[in-house]
């Protein structure tokens, strides 16, 4: 067994099974896990993805919002325990992978285009693409454990 195998084979059990398709320019609300003291709660942070990173475990993304006209920017890890849900309200055509730029602009320039139905076609191959991707993958899972 090689490095890799390894590695995937100990990451498996930490992978979220049901992580939602969404790409950089989407906007997106995370449900995040907050826990103070003996209390938790959950508190929504809506923002436009500008980065992804990582993979495995390690994958991470970038969420950026405007509050009170302060940009507000925070990483996220995918499969953390405290990310309780993704849910993807928009998608946007952009076209480039990490969208920084974004961070010098102010009002009506931060707005990407939105994605019309008859541009949802690259998406939704890219997107069966991922869930092929996905339950190959969770197939796989099924195999080593058993």
């Amino acid at each position: 067994m090689n490095k890799q195998e390894l590695m995937a084979a100990v990451e498996q059990p930490c992978l979220k099974s049901e992580v939602p398709y969404f790409e950089v320019g989407d906007t997106v609300d995370i449900h995040c896990r907050i826990v103070e003291g003996n209390n938790e709660r959950i508190q929504i942070f809506n923002g436009v993805v500008i980065a992804r990173s990582g993979s495995g475990t390690r994958e991470m993304f970038t969420v950026r919002r405007i509050v009170q006209g302060e940009g507000v920017e925070r990483k996220f890890p995918l499969h953390s325990p405290f990310v309780a849900k993704i849910e993807v309200k928009r998608a946007a055509i952009v076209r480039r992978a990490k969208l920084y730029y974004l961070r010098d602009r102010v009002g009506k320039a931060v707005r990407l285009r939105e994605r019309r139905p008859d541009q949802m076609k690259k998406r939704q191959n890219r997107e069966a693409f991922w869930l092929r991707q996905q339950a190959a993958k969770s197939q796989k899972r099924s195999e080593t454990t058993a």
